[in-house]
C-alpha cells in the first residue's frame, strides 16, 4: 500500500478540505474532509454498477453529473452501489506508488448520500490485503491475461455464481479488469473469484511469459499430425482439395445383438415375448431363422415380424410381480 498517500488522504481529512486527489488513474473526490466518490480506470465505477442494478439509467446520470440529480439522490441503493464503487476503485489506486495531486474544487454531486472517512477507507483497504491471496497481485488485473487450467483437478468443486460466470468468461485473452466489465461487477470481487479459482486448480497461475509463448509451449506437448487421427484429418482434408468433394464415409452395419438370457433385461424380453407370441416367429435350437426379408441369420437366433394393426395383448399379472421383485432386489 501507498504509504504516502494514505498520509495525504488523512492530511485532507483532518483539513476538511473539498476538491479532487489524483494519483495515478484514478482520483479520489472529497467534501469537507470525507470521501464522496472515487475512480480508477481499472474499475467499472458507479455508472455501470448503477445500470446493472436497476438503480438509474443512463440520462439519470447524465442529468446528476450536469448538477440536477433531482429524485435519483433518494434512492437508497445508490448510497451502497457509491461506496462498492469508492471501495473498489480505492483499493487499487491505493496500490499505486504514484505521486498525488490535490485539487481544489467544488462538492461532488453524490456528497449528499455517500460520506467515507479516509481513516475508514485505508483500514479497509490494507485488510484486503490477504497474505494468502495468492500469485494474483493488484497490478495484474490489466495486464495479466487470465487462463482456464488445461487439466481440470480430479476432485469435485464446488462454485458460486460468481466464480462460475468468471471461470466462464476466461479465455486467455481477457484479463480481470477486462472481466470485470464483461460482466458488470467490480474488479476486486472478479479478483478475488480468480484467486480461489487459482487455488483450486481451475485457473492456471499467472507467469511471466506472454499468453503467445504460453501457447507455443502447450501445443509444442501436442502429437505430431502424421500420427493418429491428426494423420485421418490430414488425410481426409487432402483428398477433399484434390478431388473436391472427398472420399465417401464407410457406412456403417449394427452387429446382432443376442437376446438377454438373465437378469432384469431378461425378465422385461420374457414379458415383452409373451406379449406378441402369437404374431412372433420363434425357430427351434438349431434351425435358421429367417427375417421378413427372407435373409438367413444362422442358427440359434430369433426372428420377430412386428404386427400390423393388431391389438397388443395384456401381458400376465404375475410376471409383472416378478420384474417389479427383481427390479426391487437390484436397487
Amino acid at each position: 500500500m501507498s504509504a504516502a498517500l494514505a498520509e495525504e488522504l488523512q492530511r485532507l481529512e483532518e483539513q476538511g478540505s473539498t476538491g479532487i486527489l489524483r494519483a495515478g488513474d484514478g482520483e479520489f473526490h472529497l467534501a469537507r474532509g470525507a470521501i464522496a466518490s472515487v475512480g480508477c480506470r481499472r474499475t467499472i465505477g458507479l455508472d455501470r454498477l448503477a445500470v446493472e442494478a436497476g438503480v438509474a439509467t443512463d440520462e439519470d446520470l447524465r442529468r446528476a453529473r450536469a448538477g440536477e440529480p433531482g429524485a435519483l439522490l433518494r434512492r437508497p441503493r445508490l448510497e451502497t452501489l457509491a461506496r462498492l464503487s469508492a471501495y473498489d476503485a480505492a483499493y487499487f489506486l491505493l496500490e499505486t506508488e504514484a505521486e498525488a495531486e490535490f485539487v481544489p474544487t467544488e462538492e461532488h454531486w453524490l456528497a449528499p448520500v455517500c460520506r467515507i472517512a479516509p481513516h475508514a477507507l485505508v483500514s479497509e483497504c490494507a485488510r484486503r490485503r490477504r497474505p494468502d491471496a495468492g500469485p494474483w497481485t493488484a497490478d495484474m488485473v490489466s495486464t495479466v491475461p487470465v487462463s482456464p487450467a488445461y487439466r481440470a483437478p480430479r476432485k469435485r468443486t464446488v462454485l458460486t455464481v460468481g466464480q462460475a460466470d468468471v471461470l466462464a468468461a476466461a479465455d486467455n485473452h481477457r484479463t480481470i479488469a477486462d472481466i470485470a466489465r464483461e460482466l458488470g461487477r467490480t474488479t476486486y470481487g472478479c479478483l478475488v473469484a480468480v484467486r480461489d479459482l487459482t487455488r483450486a486448480g481451475l485457473i492456471e497461475a499467472p507467469e511471466s511469459v506472454d499468453a503467445e509463448e504460453r501457447r507455443t509451449r502447450h501445443l509444442a506437448a501436442a502429437p505430431p499430425p502424421e500420427h493418429g487421427r491428426h494423420a485421418a484429418r490430414a488425410g481426409y482434408a487432402a483428398a477433399q482439395q484434390n478431388s473436391g468433394t472427398g472420399p465417401p464415409l464407410p457406412r456403417r452395419v449394427p452387429a446382432p445383438v443376442a437376446p438377454p438370457t438373465s437378469g432384469r433385461h431378461a425378465l422385461v424380453e420374457e414379458a415383452s415375448a409373451a406379449a406378441r407370441t402369437p404374431y412372433a416367429t420363434t425357430p427351434t435350437p438349431g434351425t435358421t431363422a429367417r427375417t421378413a426379408d427372407g435373409n438367413s441369420r444362422g442358427a440359434d437366433t430369433y426372428s420377430w415380424t412386428p404386427p400390423v394393426d393388431q391389438p397388443w395383448r395384456q401381458v400376465d399379472r404375475a410376471l409383472l410381480i416378478r420384474i417389479r421383485t427383481a427390479l426391487a432386489e437390484l436397487a
